[in-house]
């Protein structure tokens, strides 16, 4: 009894009311605790400002993710940011990383997306890559790019300002196919508002 008692103090969590309501997805801390296999280093994508980046696989579908962990201390900050989410994470295009969903308990923030196998775009032009990004690669990805833009400022239900378009930022699926990821400096407003009463999406951390 006693041992139960302790597993599920280790994997409780608290959903409120406006949770219920609107998405997206919330996954169980547990499922995401095994898909990661504990958080461990071997896992580890990558580190950024706002919380580190995680590889997993969600054991029930066998579905490749990528697990970013936020912590802040701050419940209402917490609280803003996940609403934050609720409106990002109906963002739905082709050259956008894929929010899957969350997970919120106590100080942590578990954000799930889409795993992108090729990485950023960085690693094809800073770095040694194995594979050279050929002519058609490479135009099929600015087209991407120019893609989720338009998207973002014109087509979609608010104006989304990325602010933060660099290579990293770039993600690329198993394709070559561009992403935009890390939304985290985003803005945004009602179309025809004046941009400058926006406020900044994400600043208690990033959407990747």
């Amino acid at each position: 009894g006693v041992m139960y008692y302790i597993k599920r103090k280790k994997f409780s969590e608290i959903l409120e009311d406006w949770e219920h309501e609107y998405g997206p997805h919330r996954f169980k801390f547990k499922d995401l605790y095994f898909a990661t296999k504990g958080f461990k280093e071997k896992g580890l994508l990558g580190v950024g400002g706002f919380g580190r980046v995680y590889k997993g696989v969600i054991p029930s579908s066998k579905l490749e993710v990528a697990v970013k962990r936020v912590s802040h201390e701050s419940k209402q900050g917490m609280r803003e940011f996940v609403s934050e989410i609720v409106s990002i994470g109906r963002l739905r295009h082709r050259n956008l990383v894929p929010l899957l969903g969350y997970c919120r308990r106590k100080d942590e923030l578990l954000l799930v997306y889409e795993y992108m196998p090729n990485g950023s775009l960085d690693n094809y032009l800073h770095k040694q890559p194995k594979v050279t990004l050929n002519w058609s690669q490479r135009f099929r990805i600015i087209k991407g790019v120019a893609s989720g833009l338009f998207y973002l400022h014109e087509e979609w239900e608010q104006v989304v300002i990325h602010r933060d378009i660099k290579a990293s930022n770039v993600m690329l699926d198993s394709e070559f196919n561009a992403r935009l990821g890390d939304f985290g400096l985003s803005r945004l407003y009602d179309h025809g508002a004046d941009p400058d009463t926006t406020h900044v999406a994400g600043t208690v951390g990033c959407l990747w």
